[in-house]
C-alpha cells in the first residue's frame, strides 16, 4: 500500500481526535493530558478534553481528579497521567534527579514530616511553618522556595498532588513501589513508555519519534542512557514508509483513514497531540504554527493564545478568544487571507463557538 501525506494528516486527525467518550475512558486512552497554567480562555488541559470528553465543561479535570485514578507527573512534559503509566516511571533514584546536597535533604526530611503529621498540605502552611524564603525560577524571575522544594519532592516520588485549590496543589506524602527486577523488566518498562507516548503524537517523521523518545529523560532519568537503544526498539515495532523523502512511523495496529473527512471545524490547543510537534505540522499543513504567549506583542503574528483552527482534516487558520462581559470575543486569522467559501464551513464555525460557550458555561446565542 502507498502511503501518501494525505493519509498521514488524516490518520493524525482520526487517531487523536477519537469519538468523545467519557472524562475516565478518554484518559485512560490518551494515558497522558499535558498542563500548561495559561487561561485563555481556559487552560490546555481542558481545552484538549473538551475535544474528546462528552459535555465537558472547563474545570472538570480538577474538579474531578479526586475519583478519577490519575496523577499528576511529568511525562514527556508535565501534565495529567494514568496510575498505570506513572508506575512505569517510579522510583526515580535520588542519583539520578541529581542528588541534594546535605541541607536540602534535611529540609526534605523535616517538610515530609510535617505533611505526614498534617496528612495533606497547601504550600502556603508549609511557606508559614518554614519561611524558606525566595529562590530563582526557570524564568528568571522570583518564586517561593517551598514552591520549589515541593515540586521537587514531588518530582522525586516523596509527594503526590492529592488535588488542586483554586489551582494550588495539595500535597501528600507517597512512597511508590519498587523498581524493575532486572534489565530484561527494565527494558519492558521502557517500551511500554515508548509506546505510551508515541500512540499519543503518532504519525511522526523520524526527527520527531526521536526528539519524543528523548523526552522520556523527564519521565526516566535514571534511564536516559538507553533512550537511544529504546528508539531503535521502537523503529522495528512500528510501522513505516517513506513520504516524500521522510521516514514516517505509527502504530503497527493502525491503519491509514482514507475516504470523506467529516465536516467539523475544531479550535485545538497550543499543546493539543494534533498539534503539539511543531515539525510535524509544518509537514502536514504547510504552514508555520508558533505559541506565542511569551513572545513580546509587537513580535506576535498570530496572537498571544492562538488556537489553530481545524476543518475538516485541514488547519487552515487559527482564532484568539477572550471574554468581554460575559460574552465570547472571536478574532480568526487564515492561511489564505479568508475563510473558505463554504456554507457548510460556516455553519460548522458557528457550531463550534457555540461548543465553546457551552464548555465555558456562557450564554449560548442560540437559545
Amino acid at each position: 500500500m502507498v502511503i501518501t501525506l494525505d493519509d498521514l494528516r488524516r490518520m493524525a486527525v482520526a487517531q487523536s481526535l477519537f469519538t468523545p467518550t467519557t472524562l475516565k475512558h478518554a484518559l485512560n486512552r490518551l494515558g497522558f493530558v499535558q498542563a500548561d497554567p495559561i487561561r485563555a480562555p481556559a487552560r490546555a488541559q481542558d481545552l484538549i478534553l473538551r475535544q474528546r470528553v462528552r459535555g465537558y465543561h472547563a474545570g472538570d479535570l480538577e474538579r474531578r481528579y479526586e475519583a478519577l485514578g490519575i496523577e499528576e507527573d511529568a511525562f514527556v512534559n508535565y501534565g495529567f497521567v494514568t496510575r498505570s503509566l506513572q508506575a512505569l516511571m517510579h522510583p526515580r533514584p535520588d542519583a539520578h534527579v541529581p542528588p541534594w546536597p546535605a541541607g536540602r535533604r534535611k529540609q526534605a526530611r523535616l517538610l515530609l514530616e510535617f505533611v505526614l503529621k498534617r496528612g495533606a498540605v497547601h504550600p502556603r502552611e508549609v511557606d508559614d511553618h518554614f519561611s524558606h524564603g525566595k529562590v530563582t525560577n526557570y524564568w528568571g524571575g522570583s518564586s517561593n522556595a517551598t514552591t520549589h522544594l515541593l515540586d521537587a519532592m514531588h518530582y522525586r516520588g516523596m509527594l503526590r498532588v492529592a488535588r488542586r485549590d483554586g489551582g494550588i496543589r495539595i500535597y501528600t506524602a507517597h512512597q511508590h513501589g519498587l523498581g524493575p527486577a532486572d534489565a530484561a523488566a527494565r527494558r519492558e518498562r521502557i517500551d511500554q513508555l515508548a509506546d505510551a507516548a508515541i500512540r499519543i503524537y503518532a504519525p511522526m517523521p523520524g526527527p520527531s519519534l526521536s526528539f519524543l523518545l528523548r523526552r522520556l529523560r523527564y519521565a526516566v532519568p535514571q534511564w536516559r542512557g538507553e533512550l537511544t537503544s529504546a528508539l531503535q526498539r521502537a523503529k522495528q515495532r512500528l510501522s513505516h514508509a517513506r513520504v516524500d523523502g521522510v521516514d514516517w512511523y505509527w502504530p503497527a495496529e493502525w491503519k491509514p483513514a482514507r475516504g470523506a473527512t467529516q465536516d467539523i471545524v475544531r479550535f485545538l490547543a497550543p499543546f493539543d497531540p494534533v498539534v503539539w510537534d511543531r515539525d510535524r505540522f509544518e509537514m502536514l499543513w504547510g504552514w508555520k504554527y508558533r505559541f506565542e504567549a511569551y513572545t513580546p506583542a509587537p513580535l506576535r503574528k498570530l496572537g498571544y493564545y492562538a488556537l489553530p483552527l481545524l476543518w475538516r482534516d485541514r488547519v487552515i487558520g487559527w482564532t484568539n478568544l477572550s471574554i468581554q462581559n460575559g460574552e465570547l470575543q472571536p478574532e480568526f486569522g487564515y492561511v489564505e487571507s479568508r475563510p473558505p467559501r463554504d456554507l457548510a464551513f460556516e455553519r460548522e464555525l458557528a457550531a463550534e463557538l457555540d461548543r465553546m460557550r457551552t464548555f465555558l458555561s456562557l450564554e449560548s446565542l442560540t437559545q
